[in-house]
Order: C-alpha cells, then structure tokens, then sequence
C-alpha cells in the first residue's frame, strides 16, 4: 500500500446552502474527487471551511428544521430549532450534515477530525 498525499482544501460557506456544501465535502473527505480512488483506502484531502455563521436555509427550514437528540433514558428525547443552533454553534449545522453523508465504517471518524472549521 503507498502512501497517500493529502491536500488542504479551502472552501467558504457564505450564501451556501448546508446540504449543498456538504456534499462537496463528503466527497472531498472520501476522496471521490481524485482519479485515483480507491474505494477500500482511505484517500481523501483535509478541508478548511471558513464562514460557517454564514451558510443560509432556503425557505422555511430556519424555522421549521429541529435537531434531534435522545439520550436513550425515559425522557431524553432533546428537541433544539435550527435557529439556535445556527446562532449558538453554526458549525455543528455543516459538520452533521457531512456525518450524516458519509459512510458508516471504520474511516467515517478519521474522515470527520480532517474536517477543520475557522472564524
């Protein structure tokens, strides 16, 4: 097996949708971008996202979309609106949205700690 380059790449976030966004970057983590890909190898580049405050939802999903999350004991279920979470901590919006997008195995974390996020 021989070692693979990883590159940085920069994308910004300002007036893109969180969906849209993350699946560049889902693509970008696994490495599909590269002509070289392997499925079974882990190839894929590190991406900076800058302006995560700035991502928009269209429509109605500001106010509509909520953030889920149990913590499997009798009334745990956590409810949160997208506006908070979008005002409180906007880079958890993309950063889920690119987990949910990536597959589920045993490179899906290793994927994920190459994903930075900067003010």
């Amino acid at each position: 097996m021989s070692r693979v380059s990883r590159k940085t790449i920069a994308l910004d976030a300002a007036g893109n949708t969180p969906g849209r966004l993350a699946t560049q970057i889902a693509q970008i983590l696994i490495g599909k971008h590269k002509v070289s890909y392997v499925p079974q190898w882990d190839m894929g580049d590190r991406v900076t996202v800058t302006n995560a405050d700035q991502a928009v939802f269209t429509g109605k999903k500001a106010a509509q979309k909520v953030y889920r999350h149990h913590s499997m004991h009798p009334g745990g279920l956590k409810e949160i609106p997208a506006n908070m979470v979008i005002r409180e901590k906007p880079e958890f919006v993309i950063k889920h949205a690119v987990s949910k997008m990536l597959p589920r195995n045993k490179f899906r974390t290793a994927r994920l700690k190459r994903l930075r996020f900067v003010k």
